[in-house]
């Protein structure tokens, strides 16, 4: 694919013919896949079509097992080719990303700022105690945690659910990184704490100029955030477009699955709703394909 342009932005991340193995087992096969300066990507799928094993391999965390073929360049560099040193230099500071479940990636014995704290000094040594406490303390607001600076010293099991997903949130945003990975970042949450986590996200990025892959096999939460959506399956990229055209006009027949699946104010309560059901043939062996201005899909 050519490189997109989000509000004239060349694409800030640009993966190129990513594949990505485990032994035999394909994880992701063939992804092209490019992210524009500013704008907000939604990757979306069932578990296991590839989209977290993506995003670790941006971040270069996939362990040994894993072999990795292809260009994911971020800002014209080559991250599988970056020595590890500067590598480290980069994740956390430039790239930074948001896991899925905050009470296993939190240290349950270790107070929340200097969990934030952490990730600030690993990157800005330059900084007196004072300042990263005044960074750490900053971040802590910008996330809408109530108290920030009494709370500090505060232990995980403290704070609730959401509060802690915005722990996470700000560990992330600390040294205002370029690229933010949410990874499924709302899933453990009940309703009406996802919609405020959204719209912190939402605000975050419209603040700090962030540009963001967020990560999800929801479509209807995707919708909220993505100015684009990516759809994978069995590690294929299988349709890529504009929000409002692939809620509008989908073309793959999977891409129509997943959106029957979600219920909406017109679903009919008498009628089950859509099953996604199961791949058949090859679908690699389909080209994809540029459908309409900026509408791609293998079909």
């Amino acid at each position: 694919m050519a490189p997109l342009l989000y509000h004239g932005a060349v694409a800030l991340v640009s993966i190129e013919n990513l594949n990505i193995r485990f032994g035999a087992t394909h994880a992701v096969r063939g992804l092209s896949l490019d992210v524009a300066a500013g704008e907000s990507l939604g990757l979306v799928g069932e578990s296991g079509s590839g989209k977290s094993v993506t995003a670790l391999a941006i971040l270069r965390l996939l362990d040994a097992a894993a072999t990795v073929e292809g260009r994911i360049a971020f800002e014209g560099r080559d991250l599988l080719a970056l020595p590890d040193e500067e590598m480290r230099r980069l994740r956390g500071r430039e790239i930074a990303m948001i896991f899925q479940e905050p009470m296993t990636a939190l240290n349950p014995v270790m107070p929340i700022g200097e969990q934030i704290a952490e990730a600030v000094r690993t990157h800005q040594r330059q900084l007196s105690r004072s300042q990263v406490r005044e960074r750490v303390v900053e971040a802590m607001y910008a996330v809408a945690l109530p108290d920030a600076a009494g709370r500090y010293g505060d232990y995980p099991h403290q704070f609730s659910g959401g509060q802690r997903q915005r722990i996470l949130i700000a560990m992330a945003i600390a040294n205002r990184p370029r690229l933010l990975i949410a990874d499924e970042p709302t899933t453990a949450l009940d309703v009406t704490v996802q919609a405020q986590i959204l719209e912190l996200l939402a605000d975050l990025r419209r603040r700090f100029g962030l540009t963001m892959l967020f990560i999800s096999h929801d479509l209807a939460v995707v919708s909220q955030v993505a100015d684009r959506v990516a759809v994978m399956r069995g590690g294929l990229l299988l349709e890529e477009a504009p929000r409002a055209e692939i809620f509008r006009a989908p073309l793959h027949p999977y891409t129509r699955s997943l959106l029957g699946a979600v219920p909406t104010m017109q679903t009919r309560l008498d009628q089950p709703l859509a099953m996604v059901g199961p791949a058949t043939g090859d679908a690699a062996e389909v080209p994809l394909r540029e459908a309409s201005p900026g509408h791609w899909a293998r079909v």
